[in-house]
């Protein structure tokens, strides 16, 4: 399995000191949690992609472009990159050209957004956001697979004759994950294709991402790229870490009460009984995430957010310290017993250029169509 952190990228009031961030500071401080990350041993670092206030991750591949050049072995990712108000053609040059500078260490998350004024900023009606996903990522899928492309369709001027450049890094694309939180037909998308699902399932209950994954895993092997426990999936969530267990809901209360996603609804108790959010001892966490599969089964990319609701950096650091030698390795242990040997690993650069070259439908059957 894949262990890492995600990041919105949001700039939020500290409420225990008043202080606000600027946007200088809350990019660097990405770029600190990505290279700590990387430090403690977590293996991805994922940024996502706004365009509206309060954040900061309008470019996602010039950050990652950064950390590339910054890290050894990060895979970078994003969580997610608008596959709805970007051009795929786009999309599709800019991840290739990421891809071949950090040598194969990227792949890429597509989610639709869920902010209404933004499509209209890029030329597009929030009312064809699904229809926007599927167009546009079929084209996106075509252009990393085919060296010439003819291409006519609702959403954007033709294509004739067109080559996307940079071609993939050793013809291998960068492996695609389709983010959803509530949508069945992104679950679909996902496994007609043999993709990955990433269900950030960080404000849900965990029946809610049962029936999803199920779904998804279900239609994965219905449209025959392998057994429905070889579908790729990925899950999100949130944690607050101390070594003692009211220490971390202290510290974490007050950000909770207030936090834009989050504040003034159900309290803290009543959100961690109904959510993955786990706030308390490194044990607690690692009971709760390690109970995923339980009702997932077994996935292969577990991604956290951490750096959020206004917590200082060095607070965000002190936990992913936790995380990379407290939790992560007791995690990686537990999520090893029993695992059938026919379940594929993360899908890596590596992985799948070596699946390409063998010519094998058997390494990461549910990859090959990334």
């Amino acid at each position: 399995m894949q262990f890492g952190i995600f990041s919105v990228g949001d700039i939020t009031p500290d409420p225990t000191t008043g202080r606000t961030p600027t946007q200088a500071e809350r990019l660097q401080a990405m770029v600190a949690i990505a290279l700590k990350a990387e430090e403690v041993g977590l293996d991805v670092f994922a940024t996502g992609e706004h365009h509206n206030p309060p954040f900061v991750t309008s470019a996602p591949t010039t950050l990652l472009g950064y950390l590339a050049a910054r890290s050894e072995r990060l895979v970078l990712s994003t969580a997610t990159s608008l596959i709805t108000t970007n051009d795929p053609v786009r999309l599709a040059e800019e991840y290739a050209m990421l891809q071949h500078l950090a040598g194969g260490r990227v792949d890429l998350m597509l989610g639709r957004g869920n902010t209404g004024p933004v499509y209209p900023w890029f030329g597009y009606d929030i009312r064809d956001a699904l229809d926007l996903t599927i167009e546009h990522y079929a084209l996106l899928h075509r252009l990393w697979r085919e060296d010439v492309v003819d291409w006519q369709g609702r959403f954007r001027a033709p294509l004739q004759g067109f080559t996307a450049t940079p071609r993939p890094l050793d013809g291998v694309p960068p492996f695609v994950w389709h983010g959803s939180i509530r949508t069945p037909q992104i679950a679909e998308q996902a496994a007609f294709y043999g993709n990955g699902l990433f269900h950030n399932n960080i404000f849900w209950p965990q029946e809610h991402t049962q029936r999803m994954v199920a779904l998804y895993r279900e239609r994965y092997e219905a449209h025959g790229h392998g057994a429905a426990d070889q579908a790729i999936v990925g899950l999100g969530g949130q944690v607050f870490v101390r070594h003692r267990s009211q220490d971390a809901v202290e510290e974490f209360r007050p950000y909770f009460d207030v936090a834009p996603v989050y504040g003034h609804g159900p309290s803290l108790e009543e959100f961690t009984a109904q959510t993955p959010l786990t706030v308390g001892s490194p044990q607690q966490v690692i009971e709760c995430y390690a109970a995923m599969r339980d009702h997932v089964g077994d996935y292969q990319r577990q991604l956290f957010l951490i750096d959020h609701a206004g917590l200082p950096l060095s607070t965000v650091l002190e936990q992913i310290e936790l995380l990379g030698t407290e939790i992560v390795p007791v995690l990686r242990r537990e999520m090893a017993v029993g695992r059938p040997a026919h379940v594929p690993d993360a899908p890596t650069h590596a992985n799948l250029r070596e699946a390409a070259r063998a010519g094998s439908d058997d390494l990461l059957a549910a990859a090959r169509g990334a």
